[in-house]
């Protein structure tokens, strides 16, 4: 019996510091409204390049199995060295590996992660490679013996996976905590109230909860009351640098990060507040405020190191508590 089967991806992450990273500001050109730019047919100096496995569901059971929780993940990688790095890195660390599926077809997902000079700002070049190709019938659905399962964002095969995966642990008395992607968030409100509504713990951030509620992220109580309409457990919604909110259908509690607190990679630093939070409310019966301190350390933690898992803690590591506001607010 594992405490917790993680699902998600599994990626060999390569972050670039580059020496001369020219800054583009146009609404027109990017979504975002800024761009990097490069000379075209010229090479372009790395000043510092880092290898580190990543993806959620690689980032999160890492934390999970730091935290003393007996941890599975379930995920593919590609017949290649990369996947043979990250489930060597698995043994190593005692995540359980026996879920893991090795592709033929594809290579294992890479990320390419273009740090900024303030080191918050990131572009990421993405492949998707073996994740893609795990579906419903690749898990071996009478071997997940578990107490908790966590959902970091799916795609390809194992997205159209995402209810059956929720419906099995349902069935089974399994709790479930879940960090949807863009690909499950898609799902057509109906499908998603279907879903949610066996949820016990529910990942947002303020970007994708706005999103789904088509309610300004600034308008929390808004966003917070629609959503319990969809889920009837916990909602977490994270703010970046600006901390997060919980809701318990009956209070929100508040909470921000050290304004001292050292950044020196953001890469993963949602994963690690993620898988925090679930540990402590694991460890704690449902305490929101003590899983809002674990993952606000756990994340602080991780942005400090270089890489998703370098910084995150261990069980019994004493680190400073920030400061979590309770709220009463009529939200039903």
């Amino acid at each position: 019996m594992f405490d917790i089967i993680t699902f998600g991806s599994a990626t060999q992450d390569i972050l670039v510091n580059l020496k001369d990273l020219k800054i583009i500001d146009s609404k027109d050109d990017f979504v975002t409204g800024r761009g990097i730019c490069f000379n075209l047919g010229s090479k372009v100096d790395i000043e510092q390049m880092f290898f580190y496995s990543g993806g959620g569901g690689t980032n999160t059971a890492t934390t999970f199995v730091k935290q003393g929780f007996k941890v599975a993940f379930c995920g593919a990688v590609g017949q290649d060295i990369s996947g043979q790095n990250i489930t060597n890195e698995f043994k190593n660390l005692g995540i359980n590996a026996q879920f893991v599926k090795k592709i033929k077809e594809k290579s294992t997902n890479h990320s390419i992660i273009i740090n900024g000079s303030n080191k918050i700002d990131r572009t990421i070049l993405v492949y998707k490679g073996a994740s893609e190709l795990i579906g419903k019938n690749d898990i071996p659905w009478k071997k997940l013996k578990t107490k908790w399962i966590y959902l970091a964002p799916l795609s390809g095969l194992l997205c159209d996976s995402f209810e059956d995966i929720i419906n099995f642990a349902h069935k089974n008395k399994i709790n479930i905590a879940i960090n949807p992607g863009n690909c499950q968030l898609s799902k057509p409100i109906e499908d998603l109230k279907r879903v949610f509504d066996k949820v016990d713990v529910l990942i947002l951030n303020q970007e994708e909860a706005s999103s789904l509620t088509k309610i300004s992220y600034e308008n929390e109580n808004e966003i917070f009351k629609k959503i319990d309409q969809i889920c009837s457990g916990v909602v977490v919604m994270t703010k970046g640098g600006e901390g997060v909110t919980v809701s318990d259908g009956k209070y929100l509690y508040r909470a921000k990060p050290f304004e001292e607190r050292k950044i020196v990679d953001t890469t993963g630093a949602g994963d690690s507040f993620a898988s925090g939070f679930i540990s402590d409310f694991i460890r704690y019966n449902g305490d929101i405020k003590k899983s809002i301190q674990l993952g606000m350390a756990n994340s602080i933690g991780c942005i400090a190191e270089m890489g998703p898992k370098n910084g995150l803690l261990n069980k019994n590591t004493k680190f400073k508590k920030v400061e979590v506001i309770r709220e009463a607010v009529n939200i039903i």
